[in-house]
């Protein structure tokens, strides 16, 4: 039904209109008793074979919702009915920003892609961390954390340091993004001795608590071997928990869509459809050059089961979906979750 009916419909309007009117009329459903269990009824998938114990954490199922769908964490537990195993939420920002100029959230149908520029749209960490106190851990929240675009470089590490002490009481894991395309120069923080300085930080502070956060890494697609090699490197030294997996692409080559439509629409990230191989590229270059060294969380094309199993037996341990959710519908999830037990029991 989503696919021929309500997608057609939705996808007559603005995306990031139609963004918020789903928004609210998912979380305005569920102020009616009982359709939360309903969602569980239609869409959670329970069985001990989705259950995956990793960095500390107990996952139901290892499908995620990735970072940027519930930037301010206002739906967490109200997706988590759909049958998400995890949501991350994000990304955060120590001081509120409005992110980039509107229009800045586009649909490619044609590819199944979308390109987006929202520049890190959100309320800060110190309200969302607010809204957080009442997650009382019904579903795993990862909390994905950036810089303000105001900062410069050369403090960029305070300002993933705020992110983390503020959050810290109120999510399961962390993601430090060093890789969004749509703040701004990442020269600096993609840089191998910042990264280095920044995590082994992270890592010290992490120690103050009575409980240590895992910490993963979230890197773009666009990495040469040589830069998957750094990452490796990296994740050894610091011995952060894991990597993600990838982010938003900035190279729009082999696109369905005319040229003419791209240049038009301007600079963004893109995901969807056309991320899913190279995604997977570097999933497996990273699990078998480091002898799956870490866990890995895969994101990027999962439109699909078979999406998904791309992902899982390239070397991902846990998988996320943004756009696939999109354009599938929330019925995927389920879907994948069904096919990981079928495999599973083959």
């Amino acid at each position: 039904m989503y696919r021929f009916f309500l997608k057609p419909l939705l996808f007559l309007f603005d995306p990031e209109k139609i963004h918020h009117f789903v928004f609210a009329l998912v979380k305005f459903s569920h102020y009616f008793p009982g359709i939360g269990a309903l969602n569980r009824l239609i869409y959670k998938t329970n069985h001990p074979e989705l259950k995956k114990e990793l960095f500390g954490l107990t996952f139901e199922n290892p499908v995620g919702l990735a970072a940027g769908f519930d930037k301010n964490a206002k739906l967490f537990n109200q997706l988590g009915n759909f049958g998400f195993g995890f949501v991350e939420i994000g990304t955060v920002t120590p001081e509120p920003q409005p992110g980039n100029p509107k229009k800045r959230l586009f649909r490619l149908p044609e590819d199944e892609a979308l390109i987006n520029r929202m520049g890190f749209n959100n309320e800060g960490s110190k309200a969302i961390a607010r809204r957080l106190v009442g997650n009382k851990g019904r579903i795993i929240v990862g909390g994905n954390i950036g810089k303000n675009t105001s900062t410069s470089d050369d403090f960029a590490a305070e300002d993933y340091v705020k992110n983390f002490r503020c959050l810290h009481e109120v999510v399961d894991y962390f993601v430090v993004n060093v890789s969004c395309p749509n703040v701004g120069s990442n020269a600096k923080i993609n840089d191998k001795e910042f990264l280095i300085d920044l995590l082994n930080h992270l890592k010290s502070i992490n120690k103050e608590y009575g409980v240590e956060r895992p910490i993963l890494l979230k890197i773009g697609p666009d990495r040469s071997n040589e830069q998957l090699d750094d990452v490796i490197d990296i994740v050894k030294v610091t011995n952060i928990e894991g990597v993600i997996a990838t982010n938003t692409a900035t190279d729009r080559s082999n696109l369905t869509t005319a040229k003419s439509q791209l240049d038009q629409i301007g600079n963004g990230g893109l995901s969807g459809k056309p991320l899913a191989e190279r995604s997977t590229e570097v999933i497996r270059y990273l699990a078998e050059k480091s002898n799956k060294g870490f866990p890995i969380i895969g994101v990027g094309g999962i439109h699909s089961p078979e999406d998904a199993m791309e992902k899982l037996e390239a070397g991902a341990d846990l998988i996320q979906v943004y756009t696939g959710f999109v354009y599938s519908g929330p019925g995927l999830i389920k879907k994948i979750n069904k096919r990981i037990i079928r495999e599973s029991n083959s």
